[in-house]
């Protein structure tokens, strides 16, 4: 397979290598003038005190600029990206992107090469399933932003009154999945709350049983599900379907923590930094999150402790006692793409993302910042610890080059979705493999 490096392509020419799918593509903003650099950053994650952050220290280092702070939202990034990119009037000067659309991006030739910083910005030290994905033909090209391995969060009240336990094993999970709902008859009621879509969730029974979405065979891909690890995983993911769940069968895994806070779950999934998007009516104070009078915020402190003292956390439970279960690490790379204009400017950026101020407050906001070295600063509550232990054995999609058209063409979406709706799953794994196949090579 021919893997292309960045060195002085022409914007046609990576215009072209990006149109690795058929995209439409939203609006994006113009290139950065002279006296702006223009940071894309995706979705939510990054709290605003870490955004203002970047700002005010860049400018100070860099007078007569303005750092611009874009948001994207995840739904649609690829194509956006794919247009973007490829244009120097409307490529960003540093761009998140998620770890499992890295490689493509990587090997099509739209981002810088970042080799020489590997030991600056931390090296060996940075996540390394993270700088995989961010690596072609062994130059670096993006490197990790955060990590975000899956925990399970719940409510301890549905708990008590359903004579559930904390589960210590996937057995045990499934089984407690099923009482919990089968405690709470309600039509719209999931013990646990899995979307049809929610592959991210669901390939964690994959991977601890061993199977695999995909496997490099010489120079080809070949899909996976249909492995006999696989087959076994999944059958189990729909027993759950069928009997812990009523979320959408159309439903992706995005916001899980809504159904939670309206009584519609007692469990979800998600990186543990959702802990600060769970607010169940019982606590909410009615003031404004954004309200930073001191009596405001000493209630969002009480709001945010009533929250948790409600909700307990633990890592997915693997198949043995005491070990956790393969997660997907979801998560974000960042780089900056060929066609900026300020490549120096989003190196020192990118020095101040990598900070040991900036990493540190990363890991205090719940996220599993990118040098492994400032970790201990997610602290030592339930949620740090479920963080670090979920993430031992976290794993991330296949290094494909081409894993954002899997994605672009939502074909794990489409996949789960069938087993959701009861599809036999050996015939629907055999059509997913064959259209992975198509699309990987």
């Amino acid at each position: 397979m021919r893997r292309l490096r960045t060195g002085g392509l022409a914007a046609a020419a990576v215009a072209s290598l990006l149109a690795v799918s058929a995209c439409g593509g939203g609006e994006t903003a113009e290139a950065s003038a002279d006296g702006e650099i223009r940071l894309w950053l995706n979705g939510t994650d990054t709290p605003q005190e870490l955004r203002d952050h970047l700002e005010e220290t860049f400018e100070a280092e860099h007078e007569g600029m303005d750092l611009v702070i874009e948001e994207q939202d995840w739904s649609g990034l690829v194509p956006r990206l794919q247009t973007a990119l490829a244009s120097e009037d409307q490529t960003p000067d540093l761009v998140e992107i998620g770890n499992t659309q890295s490689p493509t991006f990587t090997y099509a030739g739209a981002f810088s090469d970042l080799s020489d910083v590997y030991d600056e910005l931390g090296g060996d030290d940075m996540l390394p399933g993270f700088v995989e994905a961010g690596t072609a033909d062994g130059t670096l090209y993006a490197v990790p932003y955060y990590s975000g391995a899956r925990a399970v969060f719940y409510r301890k009240d549905l708990f008590e009154q359903a004579g559930v336990a904390v589960p210590q094993t996937l057995e045990e999970f499934r089984a407690a999945a099923v009482a919990l709902q089968q405690a709470n008859p309600s039509p719209d009621f999931s013990g646990f709350w899995l979307p049809g879509q929610d592959w991210y969730n669901g390939i964690a029974w994959l991977f601890t049983g061993g199977g695999e979405l995909a496997v490099q065979e010489g120079d080809r891909w070949v899909g996976a599900l249909s492995s006999p690890e696989s087959q076994a995983a999944l059958a189990e993911v729909q027993d759950l379907f069928a009997n812990a769940t009523r979320a959408p069968r159309d439903a992706d895994s995005n916001e899980p923590w809504v159904a939670f806070n309206n009584g519609q779950a007692a469990m979800f999934s998600a990186p543990t930094w959702a802990r600060f998007s769970i607010a169940l009516p019982e606590c909410d104070k009615g003031v404004a999150a954004d309200d930073t009078s001191p009596e405001a915020q000493a209630l969002l402190a009480e709001q945010q402790a009533c929250n948790e003292e409600r909700t307990g956390v633990f890592p997915l439970p693997g198949e043995q006692p005491g070990t956790p279960a393969t997660v997907f690490a979801g998560g974000s790379n960042i780089a900056i793409p060929t066609m900026s204009q300020h490549q120096e400017e989003a190196r020192d950026l990118l020095r101040i993302v990598f900070s040991e101020e900036y990493q540190t407050m990363l890991a205090e906001n719940g996220l599993i910042p990118g040098n492994s070295r400032y970790a201990d600063s997610l602290g030592d509550d339930p949620y740090a610890e479920a963080a670090r232990a979920a993430a031992v054995d976290a794993k991330l999609t296949p290094a494909a080059e081409r894993w954002a058209d899997v994605e672009a063409a939502r074909i794990l979406e489409d996949f789960f979705q069938q087993i959701a709706g009861g599809a036999d799953v050996a015939q629907a794994a055999a059509e997913a493999d064959r259209l992975l196949e198509e699309t990987l090579n």
